[in-house]
């Protein structure tokens, strides 16, 4: 093969999106990041977020000589609507890149970041959450990903909203709303005056705020208070506590429906609420090696396996063990 051969990775996730461009050596060229790709949960931005990570990857770089590319995408189901597609090709031609991009699951991605290995399985928990089966590099089967509205248990959407949802009963009974009561209503209503919380009236006018304000704004931004209840889960605070515990275990039914004790592949954890530092990824690493049999691994984010896929693509050959460790650290 030429040389020159490039390739792209990318990884559309609920967040951020990722652009990662290698040479046929494992080498990284160029990186691009923009605010979320999810076409699901951004409608309006996802593709101009896509395309704006697609150029700052590029550079100066040739888009003719990226011969593959292999793209994560959370919410890659909507790429099904021919509209949607439509702005994402609109975007891909206009970078000048000629290759037809293959869109995956982000489950897929996600796996091949955490292990070169070609079974095992996988979950993602950010801003929405789904566990996935992967063999031979291709996800066979699913479980939950079905979005806010239908599912995502234990994601940073479901923390948010639980943790909105105890505020709200809170005020309904005319209980103290507590720690992570008060830093809910400063996070939702940064100008609200304190002084009205304190009065029953207050709790009134603050409940009939909060469901305006939340209601106003796209459904997604709810998984932005996920932080609050780590915030809180720090300090103490017996809501906040309840909650992550709740997250782990429904992010450990979520696999169950899929990974039974037999299954001795690798387990691949994704996504900043399953992650090392999040209190609900501790737990549920704790959960896992309960019920659970195989080596459980830590996927920093989709780009690098997606790359890593690409390369495999461009020739099976380069799919190596050392590529492998080359694009994801």
């Amino acid at each position: 093969m030429p040389a020159t051969a490039l390739v792209l990775g990318g990884d559309l996730g609920g967040t951020s999106t990722r652009i990662v461009i290698a040479d046929h050596d494992g080498n990284v060229v160029g990186r691009g990041a923009a605010a979320g790709g999810n076409p699901t949960s951004h409608p309006a931005s996802a593709a101009a977020n896509f395309g704006q990570a697609i150029h700052q990857a590029l550079g100066d770089l040739d888009p003719a000589l990226v011969r593959t590319a292999v793209i994560g995408a959370a919410g890659g189901s909507a790429l099904s609507n021919p509209g949607v597609r439509a702005e994402f090709d609109a975007v891909w031609n206009g970078a000048g890149l000629i290759v037809e991009p293959d869109f995956i699951g982000d489950l897929e991605v996600a796996f091949a970041s955490g292990t070169p290995e070609p079974d095992g399985t996988v979950l993602i928990a950010g801003t929405g959450s789904a566990a996935g089966l992967v063999r031979d590099h291709r996800l066979v089967r699913t479980a939950d990903g079905h979005g806010w509205l239908l599912g995502d248990d234990g994601s940073g959407f479901w923390l948010g909203r639980e943790a909105l949802r105890s505020l709200l009963r809170a005020l309904d009974l005319g209980e103290p709303i507590g720690a992570l009561g008060e830093a809910v209503v400063k996070a939702v209503l940064p100008n609200r005056d304190e002084q009205a919380n304190a009065e029953r009236e207050g709790y009134n006018r603050l409940r009939d705020d909060l469901v305006r304000t939340v209601n106003s704004r796209p459904p997604v931004l709810l998984a932005e208070l996920a932080r609050t209840v780590v915030a809180a889960y720090e300090q103490n605070d017996k809501t906040a506590h309840a909650l992550v515990k709740r997250a782990a275990e429904l992010l450990t039914e979520t696999v169950s429906r899929l990974r039974t004790t037999s299954d001795m592949g690798p387990f691949v954890l994704a996504g900043s609420v399953a992650g090392e530092s999040s209190p609900v990824g501790r737990l549920l690493r704790q959960t896992i090696h309960e019920h659970f049999n195989g080596e459980v691994l830590t996927a920093r984010d989709g780009v690098g396996g997606a790359t890593w896929l690409a390369l495999g693509v461009l020739d099976p050959a380069l799919a190596t063990r050392s590529n492998h460790a080359r694009l994801v650290s």
